[in-house]
């Protein structure tokens, strides 16, 4: 049972993530940011936010950077938004599994359509 709340919380700050990052962060060093999921620990105190940016590495950590600092403020409207006993303390961290399924997509396209040998 407890595996399906922390499911229910993690979606619900995904959502809410998304929202509020569009709309109430107003940072210019911010990119174009996809929160991919979210996972909550078993005591709903800690929840980790894997994202994607679209840009360089540099726009990544730049972006990376602005989640963190604006994470206090992030976690005070979620908290308002959930009504929970405690709001779990957010950390963000860059989601790099769309640069590697990119890759092996490209590397799968290399075995299937070789170079012509001269």
């Amino acid at each position: 049972m407890q595996g399906k709340r922390t499911e229910r919380v993690g979606s619900l700050l995904q959502m809410e993530l998304s929202k509020l990052i569009l709309e109430r962060v107003k940072d210019p060093r911010l990119g174009f940011v996809t929160i991919t999921h979210v996972k909550v620990t078993a005591d709903l105190k800690s929840a980790v936010v894997f994202f994607t940016v679209l840009g360089d590495q540099g726009k990544k950590e730049e972006t990376l950077n602005v989640l963190k600092r604006a994470a206090g403020f992030l976690q005070r409207e979620i908290g308002q938004f959930l009504e929970m006993r405690y709001t779990p303390r957010l950390q963000f961290e860059l989601d790099d599994m769309v640069d590697k399924s990119f890759e092996i997509d490209e590397v799968i396209k290399k075995i299937e359509n070789p170079p012509p040998k001269a």
